[in-house]
């Protein structure tokens, strides 16, 4: 069980640094990762000084107790009105809201509960900078989510793959990861075969897999709430053509080139740029459409962003886990992308999908 309390208390530090009275979160994901409550409605007052209150309603109100002995659980359908009543009763004056979360007809409503009595300002991603910043027993859980994705795709790359679906090879997939343990999945797969690998999100489709196409697997695991990340690409029934074997071989470099530029404090964009760098070198710059790698956690997608688009001064954080993952994506011939879930540790960087990355002939 995490430290809860711990969480708690450094988003109070940073609610203090601030001179904010107290932080109201509603993303759900946040609330669970200060609470321990998974719930698709509720919201958490944290006090920068005293107390936090969770409000949820009557669906969750018994497993907010059990969960979160130590808080008081107040009973409503509106959590965030509610509690902002609450600040406001508290004398709480200054009340920071994710208002990269909130929706107008939700920021309306806090505003009216406010009125004059507490004044509404932007906590930005206070939270989610606590979360690029992995405990131990985190790393593990999303560890385990690599684990268990490996192992199926593992599994479903050693029996036959072409002259199937794209479609069937996902559902084959996803269903190996929940036989082998995952509690869900962390996204709906990708399978791309062919000119579909161009798509760097195609959605499986009825595509038959044929003799000597590439074929790329995006795919991950979710394990008591943590997700993994992993994309493959692999050459069907014959040794990869010419300019299937450069563009592999392309990414390849690119990737352990953004590996190894990983290190705490290392500049977000320049993480990006040491990877983009070897793909644009060999005239394939034009192709590489997407920022390298995004943060993982309870979310899929998380701060922080490698991207050329990340604010120039933003640094990896020790204890964040990213993903590193070039493409490069040929208009009607196909694409390559390789992927892997990594902990930027303290001491080390260490890659947490443990599946080959060699340009694999599968039958």
């Amino acid at each position: 069980m995490p430290d809860l309390t711990s969480r708690r208390s450094r988003l109070t530090e940073r609610l203090r640094d601030r001179d904010l009275d107290a932080a109201l979160v509603t993303h759900p994901v946040n609330v669970r990762y200060l609470t321990g409550l998974d719930s698709s409605n509720a919201a958490v007052l944290v006090p920068a000084s005293g107390d936090a209150v969770l409000a949820t309603d009557d669906r969750y109100a018994e497993a907010a107790r059990h969960l979160c002995p130590d808080l008081e659980v107040v009973t409503a359908r509106a959590v965030g009105v509610t509690l902002v009543q609450r600040a406001a009763e508290a004398g709480l004056r200054t009340l920071g809201v994710e208002r990269h979360v909130v929706t107008l007809t939700l920021g309306d409503a806090l505003a009216s509960a406010a009125d004059d009595a507490v004044r509404l300002v932007d906590l930005e991603q206070a939270v989610e900078a606590l979360r690029a910043v992995k405990e131990p027993d985190e790393v593990a859980l999303v560890a385990e989510a690599c684990e268990l994705a490996a192992a199926a795709l593992d599994g479903l790359l050693s029996g036959p793959v072409a002259g199937r679906s794209e479609f069937d090879l996902a559902r084959d997939l996803e269903a190996r990861m929940l036989r082998l343990g995952a509690e869900g999945l962390a996204f709906t797969s990708i399978v791309a075969a062919g000119p579909n690998g161009a798509v760097p999100h195609h959605r499986p489709g009825s595509r038959v897999v044929d003799r000597g196409d590439l074929l790329t697997l995006d795919f991950g695991a979710r394990v008591d709430g943590y997700h993994s990340d992993c994309t493959r690409t692999v050459v069907v029934g014959r040794e990869p053509t010419d300019w299937q074997r450069e563009v592999y071989d392309v990414v390849a470099a690119a990737q352990r080139a953004g590996l190894e530029a990983l290190a705490p404090e290392a500049r977000l964009v320049d993480v990006d740029r040491a990877a983009r760098r070897v793909v644009e070198d060999a005239g394939f710059g034009a192709f590489f459409t997407h920022g390298l790698g995004h943060g993982v956690g309870l979310e899929i997608h998380e701060p922080p962003w490698l991207a050329a688009s990340a604010p120039p001064a933003s640094t990896l954080a020790a204890r964040s886990i990213v993903t590193v993952e070039p493409g490069i994506y040929l208009p009607d011939r196909g694409g390559v992308r390789i992927e892997d879930t990594v902990d930027v540790g303290g001491d080390a960087v260490v890659v947490l999908t443990p599946t080959t990355k060699a340009c694999v002939v599968v039958d």
